[in-house]
């Protein structure tokens, strides 16, 4: 009688690991930053029509790095948890905490039930209405979940473009043009790049000003004027 093949769960869960790892860290960067009026998204992205940032309900954000197909289908779910449970009960019962404990609960029944874990990483942040109500909570692959403040970084070389952010960042009350040009520095110096342009980056914010949707995606014009 054949012996079953035998894998030492340690074995097993660091394969995995490794293998998300490796997927998340051929994607492009993406960071999230505390400003004066809400919280900032800058993703390096050249595509168009391809999002790493998107809006979940009135005052929650997502942004993702990793395999497309895969973030987006988190994307979609947490559009439909967040509907459901402002339908069922009420606007403000949905918070970006419920939506990252969900997605924790659902990336790490993934990590240890399928043969396959998900390449990626996500951020689930939600605009206060005083800087020090804002929320950003990012949860890896594996399911693990981390409350952020200030900034985060997501991606290949993560820590490093963290290190390069904090050397920069003043505090939550830094001028959104400010934060913008933190934000492209610090990918550019990822990159090795001289330069990278309007057009390359995706950017997005949750401000606070704004009436029940606090989401707004900058167009090509406005990055450009921030930048300066």
């Amino acid at each position: 009688m054949a012996m079953p093949f035998y894998v030492a769960p340690e074995q097993l869960m660091k394969d995995r690991s490794d293998y998300a790892q490796k997927g998340i860290a051929r994607g492009k960067p993406v960071v999230a930053l505390e400003y004066a009026d809400g919280i900032l998204f800058i993703a390096d992205n050249p595509s168009t029509h391809l999002y790493k940032i998107s809006e979940l309900y009135d005052r929650i954000a997502f942004a993702a790095v990793g395999k497309y197909s895969e973030f987006e289908n988190l994307r979609i779910s947490g559009v439909r948890l967040a509907d459901l449970r402002g339908y069922s009960y009420g606007r403000e019962d949905v918070t970006a905490k419920s939506i990252a404990n969900a997605y924790s609960q659902g990336l790490a029944n993934i990590f240890t039930q399928e043969m396959k874990p998900y390449e990626v990483e996500l951020l689930v942040a939600q605009v206060g209405d005083r800087p020090e109500d804002n929320e950003m909570f990012q949860i890896l692959y594996d399911g693990s979940v981390t409350d952020e403040d200030g900034f985060v970084a997501m991606g290949g070389q993560s820590q490093d473009l963290a290190e390069r952010i904090h050397a920069g960042y003043t505090s939550q009350e830094m001028p959104l043009a400010d934060a913008v040009r933190l934000g492209r520095d610090a990918i550019r110096s990822q990159d090795g790049q001289e330069e990278v342009t309007a057009a390359r980056l995706e950017v997005a914010v949750l401000d606070r000003a704004r009436k029940r949707r606090k989401f707004h995606r900058l167009s090509d014009e406005e990055i450009a004027a921030l930048l300066g």
